[in-house]
């Protein structure tokens, strides 16, 4: 599961420092038969941690299936970790899996019992899947069926299921793209993404399981990956403001992209596992901005000029490229009554705000001589 990576359901016997600590080994006991379970794959990445904080709220018991990494990757996760030895506050518990391991798969789904299956994990990096496309095939798609098939065999029937689509499924199709517009992907991982999607669907068919597919636009939010193109140019805008780097060297520019806030879109994928009858639902904002666009939100917002600090790279350009998408979410508004909250020019200050404290915390290392400042030009 790309998104996730080390952490505990029960604590080596060293303080939490770290958050999470090391992954459960053994069989929880029994939760209250008072409270929903949830259960996230990918909760240590953006959307697993604001899923997993909307979901605490509504008084849910969360656990999260991790994988093994020599280090830990579950800071998202602190400000919600509670030592599961103090049984009565840790609602949130997470247990070594992978999406490439249908056993452990099986194991934690038939002893956990959740009421609702979120599965988020992939090797989400549309570039990097061109990198490594067996591993993206493996994990998105294949480890999609391994979960689809654990949750079907599972004992526990009424399970409900939410699948990860992405608008990198319909690559070059035209602009808007809802339910019905075709799927034309350009990458190893929005094909992998589209083979997840239709064995979401054909379990659904023929098994009748609750299985939804959300097909979200690009969300973004401060705890996105610092590889994405959005807080790739939000770090550096707080790195260049602070003094410590002064270029940003990117790719396509004039690739247009419907950018929502992480944490809006988490609220839809719950609201689709509360109907009463599954289906699949495009989340987007309905409203398309280039990077250049961005990258003129973002500078403007501290008052540079992108051109003066941006430089192209050939290495930043894709294979294929997807040149505009842009959501048409009419359904989900209707149906599910859902609707961003956050806009364009909120969700730009919001990350650029919120890297610029970063980049503080930064200089204060670099002029303390435990940072090197020229590690980037």
């Amino acid at each position: 599961m790309a998104t996730s990576s080390e952490s505990n359901n029960a604590v080596d016997g060293s303080s939490s420092t770290n958050g999470a600590l090391a992954a459960a080994t053994q069989i929880p006991p029994p939760l209250s038969p008072h409270r929903k379970v949830a259960l996230i794959t990918g909760i240590t990445g953006q959307d697993g941690s604001y899923l997993t904080e909307f979901l605490l709220g509504k008084g849910y018991e969360v656990h999260g299936l991790i994988r093994r990494s020599s280090n830990f990757n579950t800071a998202r996760l602190d400000h919600l970790y509670v030592d599961p030895h103090n049984s009565q506050k840790a609602r949130m518990k997470l247990h070594y899996a992978d999406l490439s391991d249908a056993s452990s798969l099986r194991r934690w789904v038939d002893s956990l019992h959740p009421d609702e299956v979120y599965n988020l994990a992939a090797q989400s990096h549309v570039a990097v899947s061109f990198e490594i496309p067996d591993y993206t095939a493996d994990v998105v798609a294949t480890g999609t069926l391994r979960l689809l098939e654990a949750v079907r065999s599972s004992s526990k029937k009424g399970v409900r299921y939410y699948q990860a689509g992405s608008s990198e499924m319909f690559g070059s199709t035209p602009p808007p793209q809802s339910e019905t517009s075709p799927f034309h992907p350009r990458s190893p991982y929005a094909a992998a993404k589209c083979a997840a999607h239709w064995y979401t669907v054909n379990y659904r068919e023929a098994y009748g399981l609750f299985a939804c597919n959300g097909i979200l636009f690009n969300h973004e939010s401060p705890r996105r990956g610092e590889n994405f193109v959005t807080r790739k140019i939000t770090r550096a805008v707080g790195r260049i403001k602070i003094g410590l780097q002064t270029k940003l060297f990117l790719g396509n520019l004039s690739a247009a992209r419907d950018w929502g806030f992480a944490g809006d879109y988490v609220e839809a994928m719950w609201m689709m596992l509360q109907q009463d009858e599954p289906a699949d639902y495009v989340v987007a904002t309905e409203d398309s901005h280039s990077v250049e666009e961005f990258l003129e939100e973002a500078f403007g917002h501290v008052e540079l000029n992108w051109k003066d600090h941006v430089v192209i790279d050939k290495r930043y350009f894709r294979p294929a490229e997807v040149d505009s998408l842009r959501g048409d979410s009419t359904k989900a508004r209707k149906v599910l009554g859902w609707k961003p909250k956050v806009g364009f020019k909120e969700l730009v200050r919001m990350m650029v705000d919120n890297d610029i404290e970063l980049a503080k915390r930064e200089k204060v290392l670099v002029d303390a001589g435990y940072m090197d400042a020229q590690q980037q030009p």
